[in-house]
């Protein structure tokens, strides 16, 4: 007889915690042990672990019974277990964009949004070092923010290195590249024209990240 791996039961004991709580809203742990047909403490251990995680929350509820019951709830965090439709969408909108707007219209969107990035950063640089090293680190910085996992490094030469491990508008970046090319652009010109953007390596072309090496011009 095949023995059950414990923390594949384990982990499939808090998915369908999270997928109750999903479906029908913040409850006691007595009442979805009930449910799930386990103690109530092992529940509240996987609820601790959950918690721990950041998934789900503790709340109090008014009761006419004396204490305020306790009550388990999803976090907005939770929403990353769940399924996510944000790249199909994005995908979709840049088709639908270009088939009603033609080619021109949809880069003056992307224009509009290089724009946008352009005033974001610029303010994020201004409460920076005037030296490059922390300009850089400033851009970095706002775009780990945006979920690019960025980082400042050097290369073996010394240059400054703005290195991003992960693109979160891959998708989107896939289906009009422009959005990579206007990227370039946009770093290039909250830096100023005395500084050298150049792209080293680039997740779009098979690398395993985005790299940007920046420099003062000669």
């Amino acid at each position: 007889m095949t023995k059950r791996n414990p923390k594949a039961a384990d982990g499939e004991t808090r998915r369908a915690i999270l997928d109750m709580l999903k479906k029908g809203g913040p409850a006691r742990a007595d009442t979805m042990a009930e449910s799930l047909g386990i103690s109530a403490m092992a529940v509240r251990q996987h609820l601790k672990t959950l918690a721990d995680q950041g998934m789900v929350s503790e709340q109090q509820m008014a009761s006419t019974k004396g204490r305020p019951a306790k009550l388990w709830a999803l976090t907005e965090q939770s929403n990353k277990a769940f399924p996510d439709g944000h790249q199909e969408l994005a995908v979709s909108l840049i088709d639908c964009m270009r088939d009603t707007f033609g080619p021109d219209g949809l880069a003056r969107i992307i224009d509009a949004r290089a724009e946008q990035q352009k005033m974001i950063y610029k303010t994020r640089l201004q409460s920076a070092g005037d030296d490059l090293k922390s300009q850089v680190a400033a851009l970095a910085a706002a775009r780990e923010a945006e979920g690019y996992m960025a980082e400042l490094q050097q290369d073996a030469e010394g240059n400054l290195l703005l290195v991003e491990n992960h693109c979160p508008i891959c998708s989107a970046a896939s289906a009009c590249r422009s959005l990579c090319a206007r990227e370039l652009e946009v770093f290039q010109s909250v830096l100023g024209p005395d500084i050298s953007v150049e792209r080293t390596d680039h997740i779009l072309a098979g690398a395993r990240r985005c790299a940007y090496r920046i420099s003062a011009r000669p």
